[in-house]
């Protein structure tokens, strides 16, 4: 059916239903009077902040009237109201500096979600069965309050809490709110963490927190595999430096990593390595430097948590980087002579590099040499947000070994997509006795959940964000909300109010406000919550070749999943803006697919577009293949994001999960996850059956290719 025809028969059908509605009173359509008087076509801007990942941007949401589906004591309809349009940058916004990115243009969708929680409501069916009947919130703070009651006398363990990072004040609540009932602190868990780069920071120069780049000022950059313009720690702040330091003559940014990124891409110069020796390449470079008349001790305490680093780094010569990272003696030569030559240099490490059983130890490496060099501190070089921090949290998988809570809350996080299959994440679930979600959407997770306890969206109700990156001065701000809630939700914060004022035992110590609103309106005062924690004791780290799971003769190919520009992790998934995105690289998009080499591909008789098969020693996944020279003969790429199997009608069913065939693998020193540790063979499970779809199609380079729009 043509688009002309589609609109013709919709136009019809709408009437029909209309006419068919009168005198149908289950049918009527019930129009709310307006609760705000709103001047027609008259656009106001209101601040907010984007809540899509933890860089804390500031946006402005466009404001005007319009009819919007709502919720009103339990009876659907349509009022007029002012609602947001759209979303852009706010230019005054110390992080954002007035952009948005993809991801924060779609936030709006959130909102206007046609699955959307629309209120509190209870399991009925068996777990996972997405069975559910609406109650009021009257009876879902009770119910929580009863069971919350039933278990807290049974050891700090008995109530758990699992969320995503906050970068603001409802971090503090909710530890509050624990801390009040004598439970554990909350586990708060992304599977593309970066606490192994913040554990390293706290060893090199004492600060429990990811760095800000000063871009703008910087002449010379070598960044180890961190996607800085994608989808690393914050893409605006790092976007506006990138373009600023591309204004200045002789500028130069070299990208050193297994897989194309999207910065990789932007860059002077890229430099394939094999996966996991990053951070050999940088201790070579810190070898030619001292090697040149650099003392060890300008490095300070980031050189002495290095072992060999008083001696020079003899292991690292660049012969013996060679042969760890495959990165050649001259090209390593003309590295060290461009970063002490042409300052500001400032070395950048993130993403894949840290996620190997050796990752503190790379971390270390790149913070050695940046001190070495004096870059730490410096204009173009590495800073730190003033007054921002976040705790260490415990390590989820661990934890999950370590036994179930009794009453456990789920806050945005997806352990049953995320996590590798060895951790047993449904398994775990089911053993637990009472799970809450307080998320807008039923995910794989939340699926299981026996109450569902939805909050507002972001554009209504009063939001925070105190960021840790992405700039030079304290970036901390709160924001009331945009436009009036359109169900019968409710902020996260006050339910914990709520819920806590039911107990049969009060909170000791009770919490600090009385509503959510109140809290964010008070003065913020410096607390532990915010306070980066003391350096943890270390000993000098050795850097290690990395360790893989999966024998390398049955498992040849090294496994790179990597974060989607659209999705993350996959927790924007349900956003159809995002679905319909294209790939920057590859221009793929609505599903998944596995990046391979095209040499690599001949061998194992695969083609462009053919379906193929991923196999690990822990599962197996399938997705089409996508030629590409820019990810190296021994490894194979996946963006995150599809593959689940509950998450709206938008991404349900859709692509595969490449967290599937991820090995239990972790870093040695900190326990975190290794996801790029994983090994997996590549065979061909048939031809191309229509998966992968190019927003490109066919183009003058590959005319053949006719797959997608061309």
């Amino acid at each position: 059916m043509d688009r002309r025809r589609f609109l013709k028969v919709t136009a019809v059908t709408g009437t029909t239903a209309a006419l068919s509605a009168c005198g149908s009173p289950e049918n009527q359509l019930v129009r709310f009077i307006p609760e705000d008087v709103i001047p027609p076509g008259i656009a106001e801007w209101k601040p907010s902040i984007c809540p899509l990942c933890a860089a804390g941007c500031g946006v402005q949401a466009r404001v005007m009237d319009g009819d919007a589906e709502v919720l009103r004591n339990g009876t659907p309809g349509v009022v007029r109201a002012a609602l947001v349009k759209k979303l852009e940058g706010d230019p005054a916004h110390p992080v954002s500096h007035g952009r948005l990115c993809a991801r924060g243009q779609a936030a709006v969708q959130v909102t206007y979600h046609p699955d959307r929680l629309a209120g509190p409501m209870k399991r009925t069916g068996e777990r996972g069965a997405g069975a559910f009947t609406a109650i009021t919130w009257d009876e879902a703070l009770a119910l929580l309050a009863s069971k919350i009651d039933a278990v807290r006398d049974r050891g700090p363990k008995a109530v758990g809490w699992i969320g995503r990072p906050h970068p603001g004040r409802r971090t503090a609540v909710v530890e509050a709110f624990l801390a009040g009932l004598g439970a554990a602190p909350a586990i708060w868990y992304e599977p593309f963490d970066d606490d192994v780069l913040r554990r390293a920071n706290a060893i090199s120069f004492g600060r429990w927190q990811l760095p800000t780049f000063d871009l703008a000022h910087a002449r010379h950059v070598v960044n180890f595999g961190a996607d800085v313009l994608g989808t690393w720690n914050s893409p605006l702040a790092h976007a506006a430096g990138f373009g600023q330091m591309r204004r200045t003559p002789g500028a130069t940014w070299v990208q050193i990593e297994p897989r194309t990124s999207q910065t990789g891409a932007s860059a002077d110069r890229w430099i394939a390595v094999k996966p996991g020796t990053e951070g050999a390449v940088a201790l070579g470079l810190a070898h030619l430097l001292m090697a040149a008349g650099r003392s060890p001790a300008e490095a300070g305490a980031a050189g002495a948590a290095i072992d060999g680093w008083r001696d020079g780094l003899p292991d690292f010569t660049p012969e013996a980087v060679q042969r760890l990272s495959g990165v050649a003696p001259s090209t390593l030569a003309g590295l060290a002579r461009a970063f002490a030559d042409h300052g500001p240099s400032v070395a950048i490490i993130g993403g894949q590099p840290l996620a190997h059983a050796n990752g503190l130890a790379q971390a270390l490496a790149v913070n050695a040499l940046n001190a070495l060099t004096g870059a730490v501190g410096r204009a173009g070089g590495v800073h730190f947000t003033p007054a921002a921090g976040r705790r260490e949290s415990r390590e989820l998988a661990s934890a999950m070994r370590e036994g179930r809570p009794e009453v456990l809350v789920l806050d945005g996080a997806n352990p049953l997509h995320t996590l590798p299959p060895g951790a047993n994440a449904a398994q775990w679930l089911a053993g637990v006795p009472f799970i809450a979600s307080v998320g807008s959407f039923v995910d794989d997770s939340a699926a299981h959940a026996d109450l569902l306890l939805p909050d507002h969206s972001f554009l209504e109700t009063w939001v925070d964000a105190d960021p840790e990156s992405g700039s030079l001065t304290t970036a901390r701000a709160s924001t009331g909300p945009a436009m009036r809630p359109l169900y019968d939700t409710r902020a996260t914060g006050d339910v914990l109010i709520q819920v806590a004022a039911k107990l049969a035992r009060p909170l000791d110590p009770p919490l600090a406000a009385a509503s959510w609103e109140a809290l964010l309106q008070a003065p913020v005062a410096e607390s532990a919550a915010t306070a980066p924690p003391a350096t943890p004791p270390v000993s000098p780290q050795r850097w290690t070749p990395p360790v893989f799971d999966g024998a390398a003769d049955a498992f040849p190919l090294h496994f790179l999943p990597y974060a989607s520009l659209a999705f993350g992790d996959g927790s924007t998934a349900h956003l159809p803006w995002l679905r319909e995105l294209p790939d920057p690289l590859t221009t793929a998009m609505w599903s998944s697919w596995l990046e391979i080499h095209p040499a690599t591909a001949a061998s194992l008789g695969i083609a462009d577009g053919d379906l193929v098969r991923v196999e690990s020693a822990h599962g197996t996944i399938e997705a089409p293949a996508v030629l590409s020279p820019g990810i190296g003969p021994d490894a194979v790429a996946m963006p995150a994001g599809q593959g689940h199997g509950t998450f709206t009608r938008y991404a349900s069913g859709r692509g595969a999960n490449p967290f599937a065939v991820l090995g239990p693998a972790t870093d040695t020193a900190t326990g975190r996850l290794a996801w790029a540790a994983t090994r997996v063979r590549v065979t061909k499970a048939g031809p191309g059956d229509g998966r992968l779809i190019l927003f490109g199609g066919a183009t003058r380079e590959r005319p053949e290719h006719l797959r997608g729009r061309g």
